[in-house]
Protein backbone atom coordinates (compact mmCIF):
# COMPACT_ATOMS: atom_id res chain seq x y z
CA UNK A 1 0.00 0.00 0.00
CA UNK A 2 1.29 3.20 -0.99
CA UNK A 3 0.33 7.25 -1.32
CA UNK A 4 2.48 8.97 -4.02
CA UNK A 5 1.71 13.15 -3.18
CA UNK A 6 1.82 15.22 -5.99
CA UNK A 7 1.75 18.99 -6.12
CA UNK A 8 0.58 19.77 -9.35
CA UNK A 9 -3.12 21.42 -10.70
CA UNK A 10 -6.15 18.94 -11.87
CA UNK A 11 -5.59 21.84 -14.82
CA UNK A 12 -4.75 19.71 -18.13
CA UNK A 13 -4.94 16.24 -16.47
CA UNK A 14 -7.65 13.75 -18.22
CA UNK A 15 -10.38 12.78 -15.99
CA UNK A 16 -12.63 9.86 -17.53
CA UNK A 17 -15.44 11.23 -16.17
CA UNK A 18 -15.97 14.93 -14.61
CA UNK A 19 -17.24 15.18 -10.34
CA UNK A 20 -18.95 17.96 -8.86
CA UNK A 21 -15.88 21.03 -7.99
CA UNK A 22 -13.24 19.87 -10.68
CA UNK A 23 -12.60 23.17 -11.95
CA UNK A 24 -11.31 23.77 -7.72
CA UNK A 25 -9.86 20.34 -7.51
CA UNK A 26 -6.04 19.81 -7.37
CA UNK A 27 -4.69 16.86 -8.01
CA UNK A 28 -2.66 15.43 -4.71
CA UNK A 29 -1.67 11.99 -5.28
CA UNK A 30 -2.79 8.31 -6.13
CA UNK A 31 -3.63 5.53 -3.51
CA UNK A 32 -2.32 2.01 -4.46
CA UNK A 33 -2.86 -1.24 -3.20
CA UNK A 34 -2.30 -4.24 -5.23
CA UNK A 35 -4.53 -3.61 -8.49
CA UNK A 36 -6.94 -0.79 -6.76
CA UNK A 37 -6.17 2.57 -7.31
CA UNK A 38 -7.53 5.86 -6.56
CA UNK A 39 -6.39 9.44 -7.83
CA UNK A 40 -6.64 11.76 -5.03
CA UNK A 41 -8.41 15.29 -5.75
CA UNK A 42 -8.61 17.80 -2.87
CA UNK A 43 -11.25 20.70 -3.47
CA UNK A 44 -10.93 24.26 -2.16
CA UNK A 45 -13.22 26.87 -2.21
CA UNK A 46 -13.77 29.92 -0.17
CA UNK A 47 -16.38 29.87 2.61
CA UNK A 48 -17.61 33.59 3.51
CA UNK A 49 -20.28 32.58 6.16
CA UNK A 50 -17.01 31.55 8.02
CA UNK A 51 -15.41 35.35 7.25
CA UNK A 52 -13.13 36.92 5.01
CA UNK A 53 -10.72 34.85 3.85
CA UNK A 54 -11.75 31.27 5.35
CA UNK A 55 -11.57 28.18 2.63
CA UNK A 56 -13.15 25.30 3.20
CA UNK A 57 -11.83 21.71 1.66
CA UNK A 58 -13.32 18.32 0.80
CA UNK A 59 -11.89 14.99 -0.94
CA UNK A 60 -12.46 13.43 -3.67
CA UNK A 61 -11.10 9.75 -5.14
CA UNK A 62 -11.40 8.63 -8.55
CA UNK A 63 -11.16 4.96 -10.30
CA UNK A 64 -12.35 5.03 -13.66
CA UNK A 65 -15.62 6.12 -13.70
CA UNK A 66 -16.19 5.63 -9.54
CA UNK A 67 -16.05 8.50 -7.70
CA UNK A 68 -16.66 9.22 -3.64
CA UNK A 69 -16.44 12.48 -2.14
CA UNK A 70 -15.92 13.43 1.71
CA UNK A 71 -18.59 15.61 3.18
CA UNK A 72 -16.65 19.28 4.19
CA UNK A 73 -13.92 18.18 6.74
CA UNK A 74 -11.09 21.38 6.20
CA UNK A 75 -11.90 24.56 7.07
CA UNK A 76 -8.72 27.21 7.75
CA UNK A 77 -7.83 30.80 6.90
CA UNK A 78 -5.15 30.07 3.79
CA UNK A 79 -5.50 27.38 1.09
CA UNK A 80 -2.00 26.67 2.11
CA UNK A 81 -3.15 25.59 5.42
CA UNK A 82 -5.98 23.05 4.05
CA UNK A 83 -3.20 21.80 2.44
CA UNK A 84 -0.90 20.88 5.14
CA UNK A 85 -3.58 19.76 6.94
CA UNK A 86 -4.00 17.25 4.18
CA UNK A 87 -0.37 16.10 3.83
CA UNK A 88 -1.29 14.86 7.88
CA UNK A 89 -2.99 11.97 6.52
CA UNK A 90 -1.38 8.89 6.04
CA UNK A 91 -2.07 6.44 2.98
CA UNK A 92 -3.77 3.88 5.58
CA UNK A 93 -6.10 7.12 6.56
CA UNK A 94 -6.96 7.99 3.17
CA UNK A 95 -7.72 4.28 2.32
CA UNK A 96 -9.97 4.36 5.57
CA UNK A 97 -12.37 7.18 3.72
CA UNK A 98 -12.73 5.33 0.51
CA UNK A 99 -13.95 2.37 2.55
CA UNK A 100 -16.10 4.46 4.42
CA UNK A 101 -17.11 6.23 1.68
CA UNK A 102 -18.55 3.17 -0.38
CA UNK A 103 -21.55 2.40 -0.61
Amino acid sequence: MSVVYRGESSAGRIVSAAFPGQDRAKHMGELKRGDEHWEVFLEIQPDSDVGAGAVRGRLHFASGERRRTTSWIFLEWSEREIQDRFGEFSAVELWHFVAALDG
